[in-house]
């Protein structure tokens, strides 16, 4: 399952599945159900209503855990579930604001953009020598920036948006690349910066460091230091640690709860607030022994 996921094209595939007894087939067709997004609810909502019984039953129970009618309490639930994945986390989180978004054409350009980079990676290559071709992929050939002159548009914090505009800021442009990284077997970090956002390798002898808001642009160790004082930060060494997804996620509302508060959108600043005091109690409850 977590191998060859069904698609809602593989209808046979995924109803072959809605009653498996098995937890993790469960599990596992619940983040692919939440990926999905709104074809994943008219799916299930023909399931429920169609002449199967026992797959109607299923189909319902898998209708009313997802919550699909109310976007803003199925993000609320993820928070609270603790199994915080990057790529559903971040689609959910988009459809608070955009309920509609087609998410699956989103993993359908994560999923290009990665054969498009397997396409051009010849074995063996180095770590590095593959980010070299991310590098050329997302930023070259595809034009993936920073969008430096609309920095706190909102749009610019929305996966499935960054994809379609291909520009955003060092956070969402750091999850593009992740996401692409994840699909082509490379292991990379998060790296939550004071201030900025970058991408870790610590596969090889000396961390590396790669900045999607400066088109991939390689840094050193000492490098990212430099960057830091250049910005008024002292950095310290655990600046350069890797940052958990729960972190990630909670920062990407944190920016928008700022983004929509300099927009005078004050009811959505009031919502990304809301989530990040979620993330915060949540994680509080959990880490007490």
């Amino acid at each position: 399952m977590e191998n060859a996921q069904p698609s809602l094209g593989s209808r046979e595939a995924v109803l072959a599945l809605l009653d498996d007894p098995s937890p993790a087939v469960r599990k596992a067709l619940l983040t692919h159900f939440a990926a999905q997004g709104e074809p994943a609810r008219i799916f299930l909502e023909e399931v429920a209503n169609g002449g199967r019984r026992l797959l109607a039953k299923h189909a319902r129970s898998f209708l009313e855990e997802l919550k699909f009618t109310d976007p803003v309490s199925e993000f609320r639930d993820f928070i609270r579930s603790l199994n915080y994945e990057l790529e559903t986390g971040a689609l959910l989180l988009a459809r608070t604001v955009f309920p509609d978004l087609d998410v699956g054409l989103s993993c359908q350009r994560l999923d290009d953009l990665a054969a498009r980079c397997r396409e051009l990676i010849a074995e063996p290559l180095s770590v590095r020598e593959k980010c070299r071709v991310m590098n050329r992929v997302l930023f070259h050939e595809n034009g993936f920036r920073g969008n430096a002159e609309h920095y706190t548009d909102p749009l610019n914090s929305f996966l499935p948006l960054v994809l379609e505009r291909r520009k955003g800021i060092p956070l969402s442009l750091s999850i593009v690349y992740l996401l692409v990284a994840q699909r082509l077997g490379i292991d990379l970090e998060p790296v939550g910066l004071p201030g900025h956002f970058m991408v870790g390798c610590y596969l090889e002898d000396a961390p590396l460091f790669i900045d999607p808001f400066e088109h991939g642009t390689f840094r050193s160790p000492e490098e990212v230091f430099a960057f830091l004082k250049a910005g008024s930060h002292q950095p310290k060494v655990s600046d350069l640690a890797p940052t958990t997804v729960r972190e990630v996620l909670c920062r990407s509302c944190r920016n928008l709860a700022n983004h929509y508060a300099a927009a005078g959108d004050a009811e959505r600043s009031k919502l990304f607030t809301s989530f990040v005091d979620e993330f915060e109690q949540t994680y509080e409850r959990h880490a007490q022994p």
